[in-house]
């Protein structure tokens, strides 16, 4: 293993423990009567804070021209409020761990995006492991014992919205880069853009919630799932930008692993062997993609097949 490739994998794993941390505390948020166009004004609030005190010193020289606000605005609308209001709503009914494994649909929807754009080359060994985490879907969504009631099933579309919400903004960013902008100039025009945006939307559709005291535990959990998604999602897009969209996005197999083991001890979910075949599945699949060998841009070559 080179270098390059121990840092982004370790990237990756980071990441992905965050990441996998934010699916138990939204279905705890959500549980006690946050309803998602609320939470997702407060995640980009806290969101445009946080970055804009790490940044403020740079704030007056941040670039605002067409080209950033366009791409802002993609990030804002493909990177969290088309992918969270759906997800948000999906988790308050499906369990906590399905929610997580719903994720990993995330490079088998981001691949044939990726050979249409050319930022990535065909590979059997690569649709090899995406096969692989579509198996690994297919044993938790299909068996009758995989889910809690069949009823939910029904609410998997409405989950895969995120994945291919997230798909397809990888994609843009390996094909198009982000403007010029670095991850934190990129994410908090995009915060910033979507508290304009969501705002209005949590009044108008009576989403609304203003915390206060006293603070219960959904409050919390909405105030750490949001520090955690700033710092996860600014590290997601410089993967990307350094692995290519396709290997940045094996990070949801590593969602889906942490985001079960973290139902798991928040929330005492229990799961069949059905969903542990499933990860096993998902965890030889990620064995079978690896970031390219070089650090140049996802969209000046392919990921490496070697």
């Amino acid at each position: 293993m080179t270098r390059d490739h121990g840092v982004l994998t370790l990237a990756l794993v980071a990441l992905g423990a965050g990441w996998g941390l934010t699916q138990p505390l939204t279905k705890i948020t959500v549980m006690a009567g946050y309803e998602p166009f609320g939470m997702i004004f407060w995640q980009m609030l806290i969101g445009t804070v946080l970055l804009g005190g790490w940044r403020w010193r740079s704030l007056g020289h941040l670039p605002v021209t067409p080209k950033t606000l366009a791409f802002w605005l993609m990030i804002a609308t493909l990177g969290t409020l088309i992918p969270n209001s759906a997800s948000y709503r999906a988790a308050f009914t499906l369990p906590s761990g399905v929610m997580s494994i719903v994720i990993s649909t995330i490079p088998l929807i981001a691949f044939p995006i990726a050979l249409a754009l050319g930022n990535d080359r065909f590979s059997w060994r690569r649709m090899a492991g995406l096969a692989l985490g579509l198996t690994a879907v297919a044993l938790i969504a299909l068996p009758e014992a995989s889910l809690p009631d069949r009823a939910m099933v029904a609410l998997l579309p409405l989950a895969l919205i995120a994945p291919l919400c997230y798909a397809l903004e990888g994609n843009v960013v390996a094909r198009w880069g982000t403007a010029g902008l670095d991850p934190v100039q990129l994410l908090f025009g995009a915060s910033a853009i979507g508290v304009v945006i969501a705002l209005p939307l949590a009044l108008g559709t009576g989403q609304f919630r203003m915390p206060g005291a006293p603070f219960i535990l959904a409050d919390v959990t909405m105030v750490l799932g949001a520090v955690i998604h700033v710092v996860v999602y600014t590290g997601y897009i410089w993967l990307v930008r350094q692995g290519g969209a396709v290997f940045a996005g094996q990070i949801s197999y590593l969602v889906t692993g942490f985001g079960v083991l973290w139902a798991m001890l928040l929330l005492r979910e229990h799961y069949s062997l059905w969903v542990w075949a499933a990860l096993g599945a998902m965890a030889v699949g990620l064995t079978l993609v690896r970031p390219r060998a070089t650090g140049t841009p996802a969209a000046k070559g392919a990921l490496s097949n070697e």
